[in-house]
C-alpha cells in the first residue's frame, strides 16, 4: 500500500483520481480549498478507512510523509482561473514550489499535471511535446497559461538541481462526471444549454477545433505516468486525437439530447487558440500502449446523463 497526497483532490479531475487510486489498494490523502472543487465529488469516498480529506491550500507549506504526489490543484476553466488571476499564478507557481519542497523532504515521486495550454494558439498541428508553443504572456490566458509553463520549469529544475524525481504531463481537453455545470467548459455549457432548450452559443464561427477525453482515459495515463522509471520525466501529452470543430461538437450533442435549441455565435474571447489536437506518440511509446479508449458520443452520453440528474435537484 502507498500513501498517495492528490492536491486539487475534490475536482472534477481529481476525484476520479483518489477513486481509482483506493480501488487499487492505496492510502489517499485529498487536499482541497474548494474554489473548484466540491465534497459532493468525493462524498461516496468518505467512508473508505484509507481516505483522508484535508482543506488546505498549497499556496501554504503542507507537511506529510507520502510515497507520491500528484499536484492537480489549480483553476483549469477559463471562468475560474480569470476570476482571480493572481490567485491562479500564485496556486501554479507558489504550490508547485511547495509541493516540491515536501517531494524533496519525504524523498515522494511527484506528478505535475501541466495543461495544453502551454502551446497557446498553435502554430504547429498537432502539437508535439517538442513544440515550445505560441502564448501571449500578457494576455486574459497569460495567467493560466504561464503560471503552468514556470511550473514546469521548476519541476524540471527541482530534478536537475536536488534530484527530486518528477513527471510531468500535459492535458489535453478533458470531459466526463462530475463536472462543474458552471465552469464554463464547451461541454458543459453545450450540454446544460441543450438540456435546458437555450440556445446554445459558440464563439467565434465555430471552425476553431478541439480535442475531447473522457476522464477515465486521462486516469488511466497520469497513473501509468507515475508508475514508469524514475528516468521518465517528461513533458507528455495525455488527449485524444479525435479533432472535431466546436460547430460540429454542438450539431453532436443537440442530436444526443434531442434537444430543440439553436445555434447562436458571439464574438470570439482574446487569445483563444484555433486549433488543439495532441500528438500522443511519445505516450503511446513510454506508457506500455496507452491510448484513448472512450469515444465521444459514449463519453458524451454518461455527462447528459449526470447532467440531466444534477439539474432534475434543482
Amino acid at each position: 500500500m502507498k500513501k498517495i497526497l492528490v492536491t486539487g483532490g475534490a475536482g472534477f479531475i481529481g476525484s476520479h483520481l483518489c477513486e481509482r487510486l483506493l480501488k487499487e489498494g492505496n492510502e489517499v490523502l485529498c487536499l482541497d480549498n474548494y474554489f473548484t472543487g466540491s465534497k459532493r465529488n468525493i462524498l461516496h469516498l468518505m467512508d473508505n478507512p484509507y481516505f483522508e480529506l484535508i482543506r488546505h491550500d498549497i499556496t501554504e507549506p503542507y507537511f506529510a510523509e507520502v510515497d507520491e504526489i500528484y499536484n492537480l490543484a489549480c483553476p483549469a476553466s477559463p471562468i475560474h482561473y480569470q476570476y482571480d488571476p493572481i490567485k491562479t499564478i500564485n496556486t501554479s507557481v507558489v504550490g508547485a514550489t511547495n509541493m516540491l519542497g515536501l517531494a524533496k523532504r519525504v524523498n515522494a515521486k511527484i506528478l505535475q499535471a501541466s495543461t495544453s495550454e502551454v502551446y497557446g494558439d498553435p502554430k504547429i498541428h498537432p502539437q508535439p511535446e517538442t513544440y515550445w508553443g505560441n502564448v501571449n504572456p500578457i494576455g486574459l490566458r497569460s495567467c493560466y497559461d504561464e503560471g503552468k509553463r514556470c511550473a514546469e520549469s521548476l519541476f524540471v529544475n527541482y530534478h536537475k538541481q536536488k534530484d527530486v524525481r518528477i513527471k510531468i504531463i500535459r492535458i489535453f481537453n478533458t470531459y466526463g462526471t462530475r463536472m462543474n455545470i458552471n465552469d464554463g467548459r464547451v461541454i458543459s455549457n453545450f450540454i446544460v444549454q441543450a438540456l435546458k432548450g437555450e440556445d446554445i452559443t459558440i464563439y467565434g464561427d465555430g471552425s476553431q477545433t478541439r480535442s475531447f477525453q473522457y476522464v477515465d482515459d486521462l486516469v488511466e495515463g497520469m497513473i501509468r505516468m507515475m508508475n514508469t522509471d524514475d528516468t521518465v520525466t517528461g513533458p507528455v501529452n495525455i488527449g485524444n486525437p479525435g479533432e472535431y470543430s466546436i460547430l460540429e461538437l454542438a450539431c453532436e450533442i443537440i442530436r444526443l439530447t434531442g434537444s430543440s435549441s439553436t445555434i447562436i455565435f458571439k464574438e470570439l474571447p482574446e487569445d483563444d487558440p484555433m486549433q488543439r489536437k495532441p500528438d500522443i506518440r511519445l505516450a503511446r511509446e513510454i506508457l506500455n500502449n496507452w491510448e484513448p479508449t472512450i469515444e465521444l458520443e459514449q463519453g458524451l452520453l454518461k455527462v447528459i446523463a449526470y447532467f440531466k440528474e444534477i439539474l432534475a435537484e434543482g
